[in-house]
């Protein structure tokens, strides 16, 4: 029982979960902002640019009780949207950031072995001094 509780010290500290649950908890966090961002400030000015027209109170009557929300369905649309977007900025981001800072670390071709050097000139020599071959017909 022990060694199974010194593995899975080892696993939850290992550096790729600790990363992954912090992405988790920011991630989250970040959500709930977004959430916040739609519903507190967009849904308003989208009801006041249709005169009141509150988006996430709508819904259709299917049967009796049944109801289809489909105002708090276009509100978590439009949050998804938001969070695409600003996933895309991040990423967008981080990628020119990467490219900036990778840019003196940009793979040079290798050197030449001197057996390659000469091979190629070799090459080079039997093409200049060969004539060409007439085409068959």
């Amino acid at each position: 029982m022990r060694s199974f509780f010194e593995e899975f010290k080892k696993f939850i500290l290992r550096g790729n979960v600790v990363d992954l649950a912090v992405g988790i908890v920011i991630g989250t966090a970040f959500g709930k902002i977004v959430e916040s961002l739609v519903r507190d400030i967009f849904m308003p000015i989208v009801g006041l640019a249709t005169g009141g027209f509150d988006v996430s109170a709508q819904s259709i009557t299917l049967y009796k009780d049944a109801k289809l929300a489909w105002g708090v369905f276009a509100q978590t649309l439009i949050t998804f949207v938001i969070v695409g977007f600003c996933m895309f900025l991040v990423v967008k981001g981080m990628n020119a950031l990467h490219k900036y800072i990778l840019k003196d670390d940009e793979v040079k071709p290798a050197e030449l072995t001197p057996t390659e050097k000469l091979l190629t000139e070799i090459r080079d020599l039997l093409k200049q001094s060969t004539p060409p071959v007439p085409p068959q017909t």
